[in-house]
């Protein structure tokens, strides 16, 4: 409890400085690291979240299985120590590390593991109700989890599944403990206990989300005592914490103040190039976007390169499908709609749609969102110039999602979206296939179905071959390219911000924040 104590007096000095508007650099408190978030978690419960901003938190206290390598999306073990693929690759059997307990004093054994899925994939599990659990897509294709002894557990897949291990590397695998679920049922992601190297202190909503060192880390104790993960969801309003020494971290950077914090050597600029897609989900099921023709038009209508160059400053490329180009394995060949407000007008005559009416939902910021309010505007100008009239409507974050996830029938017609990814199937299989509708539980807001795309994934995730799957995934970019869902704008290059006393911080492919290396000076 006196540890306990200090850290909660450290990060309550942290945020007095924060809270005082100074001209001069401020000073955060020693080796408490205050990182400047986008938005407020949702929760802190791994299996019932969906945007990065979370999983930059979960990560730190929490471990899966295994976990990606150090500056690559190469899977390496974690909490197993060692594992065997059967020669179907339909059976994985994972040796787990020995004497690790959760941060509430109970232990971590196969149990734990089988409770953690069986939870997620079996609607008669005591405590499935504790979700719902929007990325248990993930895991699909397991048919059962045993545990054989405590310190072995077996997956039984219903086929052999290709991504199965790079998903268990992602946040959805992060393995919680029973006995704090058992505790606290539906507020367990209120009061989480995992195995990581920072355990939970407080949730202040808003405010802060507090974690200190876990001592008694496998993997040996992090550098940092407390880390203090702030939401600042106005960007200009981070930018200021930043200059005045409010804050120690800063993610995803707007494009303007970038070249400002490269010049000044009070900061460290850090840069990662990651799988990430910045699009607009457009309503295929009703209104304007029913047409196929009408979604083609919005996509030469869109200056995409202006947008990439003069709103993001050449931060992103643009964008020509769903499966960003980070995955270099893919055989694509599909380029980017061209700017042709032209070709737009003449598509619109075509389908016969005179000054169609759109309501387009914006967010004030997300994970991955790249100035989405800017951008928000300088799309909905490039569609009035070609005879859209489009109004917008923009929602904080959560709110937003809570309005775009459920399906956007009725609503609007079309949502700006982001999605960061470790494997080209989780983007297209969970917001674009027939059966990952919002009302089975996907994400495919936009109501977007073709019997061929949906066969190529199919085919794709249980292919254990590189090289087909990368031909499979090719032929998806190029279908889903012509039928055009999604207006394709850009990929990220992913950014942050760090002051000069900060030590080994990187950044992620995987777009995660691991904190265990870092120090403060």
């Amino acid at each position: 409890m006196t540890r306990l104590f200090r850290t909660v007096a450290a990060v309550a000095a942290a945020l007095v400085v924060t809270m005082t508007t100074l001209p001069a650099h401020a000073q955060t408190p020693p080796n408490v690291l205050i990182v400047g978030q986008i938005a407020e978690p949702q929760s802190l419960d791994p299996h019932t979240v969906t945007a990065t901003n979370d999983f930059r938190i979960l990560v730190n206290v929490y471990d899966g299985l295994v976990r990606f390598k150090d500056g690559t999306l190469e899977v390496e073990p974690a909490l197993a120590e060692s594992w065997t693929v059967s020669e179907d690759g339909k059976t994985y059997t994972f040796k787990l590390r020995q004497g690790i307990k959760f941060h509430d004093g109970s232990d971590f054994n196969a149990e734990a593991v089988k409770f953690n899925f069986d939870r997620m994939l079996r609607e008669d599990h005591p405590f499935y109700e504790t979700g719902p659990f929007p990325l248990s897509f993930n895991f699909s294709s397991i048919e059962a989890v045993n545990a054989l002894d405590d310190h072995t557990v077996e997956f039984k897949l219903s086929e052999a599944f290709a991504p199965f291990l790079s998903n268990l590397a992602y946040p959805t695998g992060l393995i919680v403990s029973p006995d704090a679920v058992k505790q606290h049922g539906k507020d367990y992601g209120r009061n989480p206990s995992g195995t990581g190297p920072f355990r939970f202190v407080e949730w202040l909503s808003n405010q802060r989300v507090v974690v200190e060192q876990n001592p008694d880390y496998w993997g040996g104790a992090a550098g940092l005592e407390a880390v203090v993960f702030r939401p600042i969801t106005d960007p200009n309003t981070r930018v200021a914490e930043m200059m005045a020494g409010g804050i120690d971290v800063m993610v995803e950077v707007p494009p303007d103040n970038l070249a400002t914090f490269a010049q000044d050597e009070n900061f460290a600029v850090v840069e990662q190039a990651g799988p990430h897609v910045w699009f607009a989900i457009l309503n295929t099921k009703s209104g304007p976007f029913a047409d196929k023709k009408v979604r083609q038009a919005a996509n030469y209508a869109v200056n995409k390169q202006t947008l990439v160059d003069d709103v993001l400053q050449g931060t992103a490329t643009v964008a020509a499908g769903p499966i960003p180009p980070a995955f270099n394995w893919v055989e694509s060949s599909v380029q980017p709609y061209p700017y042709d407000q032209e070709k737009a007008k003449a598509l619109l005559a075509e389908a016969g749609v005179e000054a169609p009416e759109l309501t387009f939902y914006v967010t004030e910021g997300g994970s991955g969102m790249l100035d989405p309010v800017t951008m928000g505007a300088a799309i909905q100008a490039d569609l009035q110039a070609v005879g859209f009239k489009v109004d917008i409507e923009t929602y904080e974050w959560n709110t937003f999602l809570g309005r775009v996830n459920p399906g956007l029938e009725g609503n609007a017609d079309m949502a700006e979206m982001a999605w960061m990814t470790n494997d080209p199937d989780t983007v297209p299989y969970l917001t674009l296939r027939t059966d990952a509708m919002p009302d089975k539980g996907g994400f495919n807001s936009g109501y977007y179905s073709n019997p061929k795309v949906d066969e190529l994934l199919e085919q794709a995730r249980r292919s254990t071959n590189q090289a087909e799957r990368g031909r499979l995934y090719g032929e998806v970019q190029a279908i889903v390219h012509e039928d055009a869902p999604w207006l394709f704008v850009a990929n990220w290059k992913q950014n942050a911000v760090t002051t000069s006393a900060v030590q080994g911080f990187k950044l992620q492919p995987s777009f995660l924040l691991d904190l265990r290396g870092v120090t403060k000076q």
